[in-house]
């Protein structure tokens, strides 16, 4: 027993040893890079995928805990490869120029983008609906930052939240199918939904009957 403890721990002295390398820095940068996409995947897809699945989706609860599984592994894996992909990139063309230049993060991220998140599934779908949203604020405020665009005397988040619901509604009411599954089951729940009602248990405590009443 005192020997298998003793490789274990020279072993993790070796480990830790290599770590420390900086010459080995952008190749563990890359594995360090899967891991810690993989762990944000899961920790940002599990609790959405069970919200949505036990809100909208039917089926068996056995059904609905593999929906989740599936949902969360999906989003980890692809997170995993991309941020693999895009640093192991980084790290090819920093060598090969040796230095780093802006474009060699659009180029590793385009390449990545295109070989992991190309398959227009809804996991790829939400991801780069949610990333499209954050970087039209990003360049709107570039672009004021750099002068292209000047600065506004008032806050126009009031005007964009206007026009934003607006928009999504006018969609929802007469050009339903051009919108995110899972956006129409959430429209359909709060604006349909609550259009119908028999009594009390399905106007307060419940959303639809499952009795034959």
């Amino acid at each position: 027993m005192a020997g298998g403890g003793d490789s274990l721990r020279a072993l993790l002295r070796a480990a830790n040893a290599l770590l420390q390398q900086r010459r080995y820095h952008a190749a563990l940068a890359v594995i360090k890079g899967f891991r810690n996409g993989a762990v944000y995947g899961a920790k940002i897809r599990a609790p959405h995928a069970l919200v949505m699945t036990f809100l909208f989706k039917s089926g068996s609860f056995r059904e609905k805990l593999k929906s989740i599984a599936q949902a969360t592994y999906a989003h980890s894996r692809n997170l995993a490869y991309f941020v693999f992909t895009y640093k192991g990139l980084l790290a090819a063309q920093s060598r090969l120029q040796g230095k780093k230049i802006p474009f060699h993060s659009f180029l590793a991220a385009c390449i990545g983008g295109w070989l992991v998140f190309g398959d227009n599934n809804p996991i790829n779908s939400q991801i780069i609906m949610y990333l499209l949203s954050r970087i039209l604020f990003g360049l709107s405020r570039l672009a004021v930052d750099k002068g292209y665009i000047p600065q506004p005397r008032q806050d126009p988040f009031p005007l964009l939240a206007a026009l934003v619901w607006g928009t999504v509604l006018w969609l929802f009411e007469y050009h339903r199918d051009t919108l995110q599954p899972s956006l129409q089951s959430s429209m359909t729940y709060l604006y349909e939904d609550s259009e119908v009602w028999h009594d009390v248990s399905d106007f307060l405590i419940y959303n639809k009957r499952t009795d034959s009443k």
